[in-house]
């Protein structure tokens, strides 16, 4: 753990407030939800909830099942990184923070596919940075939880299947987070 040398009170309804650079570096913003754990030496630890982490083994054991049948990336995120992937660039993405072009898509609530080979979103920051052929939010009772991505080599174009395939890993996981 890391210490950042700021002290903050609780006031007297017992909040503590989260100073804004350390939202603005771990990306929580008004209505995330935070999981509180504590430790035997008193810590409180504040962790970001993810749903779809929740269900990190399930969507890798997805991805695997629908990378082996199409030889493609697949990849599940959540709204801050990329928690279950498998195919090719698999060691290029897990746990990898996602890109500000994939987190505008999401929060602009939008399906995409690049049916040109040019037209892909990027998935993270990094240069050379995997583009995904299909990219479709995971939306858990109107709120954005993730997304569901199948990736491309460089000249790749998304077909029928590879849509039909990424908006049933969405769809899916959506509904199971919902039950």
């Amino acid at each position: 753990m890391k210490a950042t040398g700021i002290v903050r009170r609780i006031d007297d309804l017992g909040r503590v407030v989260i100073p804004k650079e350390i939202r603005r570096v771990f990306r929580i913003k008004d209505g995330d939800a935070l999981e509180i754990f504590t430790s035997n030496s008193g810590e409180v630890i504040f962790k970001k909830y993810s749903p779809v982490g929740e269900l990190s083994n399930f969507a890798t054991q997805l991805c695997e099942t629908v990378a082996r049948t199409t030889g493609s990336t697949v990849a599940v995120t959540d709204r801050d990184g990329v928690i279950a992937a498998s195919g090719p660039a698999k060691k290029e993405l897990l746990d990898k923070r996602i890109g500000r072009a994939l987190e505008a898509l999401m929060e602009a609530r939008q399906s995409k596919f690049d049916r040109t080979g040019e037209d892909g979103v990027t998935v993270t920051d990094e240069p050379n940075s995997r583009r995904a052929l299909a990219a479709v939010p995971i939306i858990v009772l109107g709120d954005i939880t993730g997304c569901a991505l199948i990736l491309g080599d460089e000249k790749g174009v998304c077909t029928d299947v590879e849509m039909k395939l990424c908006q049933s890993i969405a769809g899916f996981l959506s509904k199971q987070i919902e039950d």
